[in-house]
């Protein structure tokens, strides 16, 4: 029997998770994940027999403390993980519903920002072009380089 792509891709998802600001405009939940030393949006690999829907709001709230509501699909990003593997993460926009942060053994910081702060500390260029995608789907007309 041959193996197809999807039974040797790591199969992920996650979120770009967003709440409103008090004085106007968006911010993006960041996390810092100390093993890799960077900077991106909470995802992690779907456990086995999950959807990738629940997977995605389980890693939002297993690496942020926040609840989350989907809303619009974004672009799934492919690459290769740190082991060599392939990989997709299918992405969302989610909106926080509540909830708190602590560090955990995945996560040990994460900061809310302003769409040009996310993208400046991002540390892969595939995680930056999910910015404009969510301002777009959120309705906002804030410019994510400004």
């Amino acid at each position: 029997m041959t193996s197809s792509t999807h039974d040797t891709t790591v199969q992920a998802a996650g979120c770009v998770l967003w709440r409103h600001r008090p004085a106007g405009g968006l911010e993006l939940a960041l996390v810092h994940r100390p093993k890799w030393d960077d900077w991106s949006w909470p995802k992690g690999k779907l456990k086995r027999g999950e959807t990738f829907e629940a997977a995605a709001r389980r890693e939002v709230l297993e690496e942020t403390g926040y609840t989350c509501r989907l809303g619009t699909r974004l672009p799934s990003a492919h690459y290769v993980d740190h082991h060599g593997r392939p990989k997709e993460v299918r992405y969302w926009a989610a909106e926080a519903t509540g909830g708190a942060f602590a560090p955990n053994d995945e996560v040990n910081t994460l900061r809310w920002l302003r769409p040009a702060e996310a993208h400046r500390r991002l540390t892969h260029e595939r995680d930056r072009d999910l910015i404009s995608l969510v301002l777009i789907a959120v309705g906002t007309d804030e410019d994510p380089l400004d």
